[in-house]
């Protein structure tokens, strides 16, 4: 099918896909087109009665009775359970809770001792900031070795003093996709663990652990997962090394028999003695309505929806402003995850003026526009006016705009 440069052709193309009626199963603003779904996800709806009734009725009425009658102990292992299915894993390898930092800690630190003897983890120094900054506190709290590789060959950093490889699988700058299985074989071969990242993939594109045979992954429940600001990340260890995991916050709530109060600590069975203190029951029952939207959603159409609409953006970029921006996101899409990014020199002005017109994307410093493609809702239109707003910014020069200059505290 060729690619449909007029808003018709995009209308068609939302008229015949399999996700035509998914966006009404949000709530978002009339009028407004959000390409931020991998910064914060939209609301589903339903979400605000489900907390509603956890707040109203199970803490308001049911009180410490709800931890038992309303299933609060259980939630955690519930919400692994809907994780699990996008990410290819049982319930019983998947922890929820925490946020995506805290867990990559424990994780990180748990590599080691399930390599002992190696001293060296290997990142890439374009990862998200936090990743970095989390292995940096890791290297000095072990005393091993943090070795930056380069970005485009990962492996070439691999030797028999490396624990781990701890890898973004979608960076979140460019929206670049690494191989999964390649990377995770190359460091099988090494005698090394590798960690994913899935911040940035899980719930816009398929992703199987299992079959890849990864060893241990974190993502986030607040992107694409629709969990709302703040919600509970994740954790997944391969069935494989459950028994020899030992994690370094060993809570209470990561104990085999929480409520036995015994004074030695016995780990839980599986991914759950990566829990270490109460679960936020308001986050998890929230993530867990969220995920709802999932249940019916055939992961292999998801992925090629996102393609589509990554595709046409990059299609109508280059039609319509040529050189005037530059396209960061690889074009191949099996090489990109479900986002776009775009160099220029004012890209932050850009975003705002493009806010202002009702086109909600994000600023990555130093120069980089992003927009996120969340494929359960946005639309080929969207798309359309999407970049119909961004020529009108450019033609009209709204980016060079005073109160643009400033920028906000997130951006």
């Amino acid at each position: 099918m060729s690619t449909p440069l007029d808003r018709a052709g995009a209308l068609a193309l939302d008229a015949a896909g399999p996700f035509r009626s998914r966006r009404d199963r949000f709530l978002l603003p009339d009028g407004l087109v959000y390409l931020d779904g991998n910064s914060l996800g939209a609301l589903p709806r339903g979400v605000d009665e489900r907390l509603h009734a956890a707040i109203t009725q199970e803490w308001g009425h049911g009180l410490i009775g709800s931890w038992n009658d309303a299933g609060w102990m259980d939630l955690p292992r519930r919400v692994a359970g809907r994780v699990g299915r996008l990410v290819g894993a049982d319930a019983g390898s998947v922890h929820v809770g925490d946020s995506t930092s805290v867990l990559l800690f424990k994780l990180l630190v748990a590599s080691f001792g399930l390599r002992p003897g190696r001293r060296v983890m290997v990142l890439e120094p374009t990862t998200f900031p936090t990743d970095g900054y989390v292995a940096a506190g890791v290297a000095e709290l072990l005393d091993v070795e943090l070795r930056w590789c380069d970005p485009a060959d990962p492996a070439a950093s691999l030797d028999e003093d490396v624990a781990v490889l701890a890898l973004t699988h979608v960076d979140f700058r460019s929206g670049a996709l690494y191989d999964m299985a390649a990377l995770t074989r190359a460091a099988h071969e090494a005698g090394a663990l590798v960690c994913w990242d899935l911040c940035h993939s899980t719930g816009a594109m398929p992703v199987d652990l299992t079959a890849v045979d990864a060893d241990l992954a974190v993502g986030c429940g607040y992107k694409y997962l629709n969990g709302g600001p703040g919600a509970p990340a994740f954790g997944y260890v391969a069935p494989r090394h459950h028994a020899a995991l030992r994690q370094p916050i060993t809570g209470w709530m990561g104990h085999a028999q929480p409520f036995a109060m015994t004074l030695d600590y016995e780990p839980a069975p599986g991914a759950a003695r990566l829990a270490s203190g109460t679960p936020s029951v308001l986050a998890q029952t929230a993530l867990d309505a969220a995920l709802e939207v999932f249940d019916d959603v055939d992961l292999a159409e998801l992925r090629a929806h996102s393609e589509s609409l990554t595709g046409l953006f990059i299609d109508l970029v280059d039609a319509r402003l040529g050189d005037r921006v530059g396209v960061v996101t690889p074009r191949e899409p099996r090489l990109r995850g479900s986002q776009v990014s775009l160099r220029h020199d004012d890209a932050y002005g850009i975003v705002q003026a493009l806010i202002a017109r009702g086109v909600v994307g994000d600023f990555r410093t130093p120069d980089v526009a992003r927009f996120g493609f969340a494929p359960l809702y946005v639309t080929h239109a969207d798309v359309f006016d999407a970049v119909q707003a961004l020529v009108e910014v450019l033609d009209g020069e709204e980016h060079l705009r005073p109160e643009y200059a400033v920028r906000n505290a997130v951006t």
